[in-house]
């Protein structure tokens, strides 16, 4: 059977790279293991209208400026 996963890539500061691989390393689990029970987490929550909005709108918040702040050093 072929393997049906797909890959996810990022580019992230060194600070938040060694953030995911501590803490990962600190409870004996994949990085790809980490961000898929994230991710089936957050689906399973949605679907039953469990969403954390003040967590969902801070998260949102903080990757709006981080990809601003992205965009704008990209044109440089």
């Amino acid at each position: 059977m072929a393997d049906s996963r797909k890959a996810i890539h990022a580019f992230l500061t060194p600070d938040s790279h060694e953030a995911w691989h501590e803490f990962a390393a600190e409870h004996g689990v994949s990085v790809s293991g980490l961000i898929e029970a994230i991710a089936l987490d957050w689906a399973d929550r949605r679907e039953g209208d469990d969403y954390d909005l003040a967590e969902v709108d801070a998260l949102s918040r903080q990757a709006r400026r981080i990809d601003a702040g992205r965009r704008r050093r990209s044109r440089r």
